[in-house]
C-alpha cells in the first residue's frame, strides 16, 4: 500500500488489509516496526496523534525488486512532503483514493502524477491518477482541496484541466496540409476518445462549509469544457453521488484555444 500512496497511517492500512468488520491496527502495528528494524518503513510525521508511515529508499527498492508493482521510476517515498507540511493533505488523498473503492485500485493508482505542456509552460500535479478504464477513457483524474487553498486558486487548479485539454499540437510531413491533434490524446492519454473526466473532492472542514465550497466551485467553473465532477469527502466516504459541474466538449474546447502554426 505505501508504494502505490506514497503515505498513509495505520488505520488506513487496517483498512485495506483486514476485514471491512475487523480491526487491524494493531496487527499493522507490529509489521510496521518489523518494517523499520528492517530499514524498509519509517515516520516522519503525524496527523493529529497518528504517525504518518512511508517507505525508505530500501523499502522502496525491495518492492520494486520483488516486481510487486509496475515500474514507476519517477515515484517519491513521500518522506519530503511530510517533512515539509504535507503530511496532512497526503493522508486525505490517501482518504480519497481509499473512499473511491481504493482497496480493489490500490496498484492502478498512481499520486502525484504530473501534467506539462513544455510550449505553454503549462504544469501542474494532479494528485491521484486511477487506472481504470471504460469505453471512452483509460483514466480517471483527482484532485483533493483539504481545505488549505483559497476559492480562487482551487478554480484555477480545475481550470488548468481545460487549459491542458484544450492544447492541440501540429502534425504533417513538411510541405503538406497536416492537422492538429489534441495534446493529451496523442502524447499522454492515447488509449482515450475523451478526456478524463476529474473528479474533484473537498475535504478539511465542517461538512457544511464542504457545501458552500462546492457550490462555490461550481460557480466558478460554470462552462468549462472538460467533465468535472465534485464531491466533498465525508460524502464520498458515505457512498452519496457525484456532483457533476463540467461537461466534455472538445468542439468549444477547441474554439477557445489558439490551433498551433503549422510548419
Amino acid at each position: 500500500m505505501l508504494g502505490c500512496v506514497r503515505i498513509a497511517t495505520v488505520r488506513q492500512m487496517a483498512q485495506v488489509i483486514t476485514e471491512e468488520d475487523a480491526d487491524g491496527r494493531s496487527y499493522v502495528r507490529r509489521a510496521l516496526r518489523k518494517l523499520a528494524e528492517l530499514g524498509s518503513a519509517e515516520t516522519n510525521g503525524n496527523d493529529g496523534k497518528h504517525p504518518i508511515w512511508n517507505l525508505t529508499p530500501a523499502g522502496q527498492k525491495a518492492l520494486a525488486d520483488g516486481n510487486e508493482l509496475p515500474p514507476r521510476p519517477r515515484a517519491g517515498i513521500g518522506a519530503k512532503a511530510v517533512k515539509a507540511g504535507f503530511g496532512p493533505h497526503g493522508v486525505a488523498v490517501t482518504d480519497m483514493i481509499l473512499a473511491f473503492d481504493g482497496r480493489k485500485h490500490l496498484t492502478d493508482c498512481q499520486v502525484e502524477v504530473n501534467h506539462a505542456i513544455k510550449e505553454t509552460g503549462l504544469s501542474f500535479n494532479t494528485d491521484a491518477v486511477l487506472a481504470l478504464p471504460t469505453k471512452t477513457s483509460e483514466v480517471r483524474l483527482f484532485e483533493l482541496d483539504n481545505g488549505t487553498m483559497s476559492q480562487a486558486r482551487l478554480a484555477k487548479e480545475v481550470w488548468d484541466y481545460e487549459r491542458y485539454a484544450g492544447h492541440r499540437v501540429w502534425e504533417g510531413a513538411r510541405g503538406t496540409i497536416g492537422r492538429t491533434f489534441p495534446f493529451w490524446q496523442r502524447h499522454r492519454y492515447t488509449r482515450s476518445q475523451t478526456f478524463p473526466r476529474l473528479h474533484v473532492v473537498l475535504a478539511g472542514k465542517e461538512e457544511h462549509l464542504l457545501d458552500n465550497r462546492l457550490q462555490a466551485l461550481a460557480d466558478d467553473v460554470k462552462g468549462i469544457a472538460v467533465a468535472v465532477w465534485v464531491n466533498t469527502l465525508p460524502r464520498l466516504q458515505r457512498g452519496e453521488p457525484w456532483y457533476e459541474i463540467g461537461a466534455d466538449d472538445p468542439d468549444r474546447r477547441r474554439q477557445r484555444y489558439p490551433e498551433p502554426v503549422g510548419r
